[in-house]
């Protein structure tokens, strides 16, 4: 039954990995048993995580591209599959978040977001399918959110972004099934991440939700580990186009 789950032998790919939930599913997946590619913008922050990443024992590359410039993906994806070979696993995980209300918000965030939490999974997904197509296999796990599903003030915009990622990861399996990918998504409810930190910080929000959510309380990012080990492992062969929520039951519950 382990060698469903074990990664030995894989390399994956993990955008947006040098901190919160990309770093902590890029160590998880090194811990299944995979070599892991870790990607970011700042190559400093970047450095850092691989560093880290290698003290505990992992196999580590850094691959450092912007993940919304379909040229540069495509160059970095080409050129690292020449070289060291084959991603078996790509967590698209790269995303950015902007709150203010609807009717204030700046035209020019707007587009930041769609480039940054839907046009950069359109590129990665499609640079690294390219290759997994043509060795019959393949995973790919686009990084969705509770606002795949759910709505609340003052993100309307990323609400809509995270809700095209659902829909884009079943456009994925549709078209890529057929040469044996499996293409599925992660929609985290409510984590401390560094993405969260004005929320975690804000007393009256955390209140609100550990009253709001089942399970009473923040996730933390390891608890994303399983559902992403699962995902990118043979125990999931048969699992294509699904939004897996990993979130404390909130999107169950009235």
């Amino acid at each position: 039954m382990s060698n469903l789950f074990s990664l030995a032998g894989r390399r994956a790919l993990v955008t947006g990995s040098s901190q919160g939930i990309g770093f902590a599913l890029a160590r998880g997946l090194y811990e299944a048993g995979a070599e892991i590619v870790l990607n970011g913008r700042d190559t400093g922050k970047l450095a850092q995580a691989a560093d880290t990443l290698r003290a505990e024992g992992a196999t580590v590359h850094e691959l450092a591209f912007d993940a919304t410039n379909h040229d540069s993906v495509r160059a970095a994806i080409d050129g690292f599959e020449s070289t060291h070979g084959a991603v078996d696993i790509l967590v698209n995980n790269a995303g950015m978040q902007y709150r203010t209300p609807l009717e204030d918000f700046p035209a020019d965030m707007f587009e930041k977001l769609l480039q940054t939490n839907i046009a950069s999974v359109f590129h990665v997904g499609q640079a690294c399918a390219r290759h997994m197509i043509g060795r019959g296999r393949g995973k790919i796990i686009n990084i969705a959110s509770v606002q795949t599903a759910l709505a609340r003030p003052g993100i309307a915009p990323y609400t809509t972004t995270k809700g095209a990622v659902g829909n884009l990861t079943k456009g994925m399996a549709t078209d890529w099934a057929k040469h044996g990918l499996q293409c599925n998504a992660i929609a985290p409810g409510y984590f401390d991440t560094p993405l969260n930190e004005a929320l975690v910080n804000d007393p009256e929000f955390s209140a609100w939700l550990e009253k709001r959510t089942p399970a009473g309380r923040w996730g933390k990012v390891e608890e994303l580990v399983g559902a992403c080990v699962f995902l990118s492992s043979d125990a999931s062969s048969f699992v294509n186009g699904h939004t897996l929520f990993v979130d404390g039951g909130i999107t169950a519950s009235l």
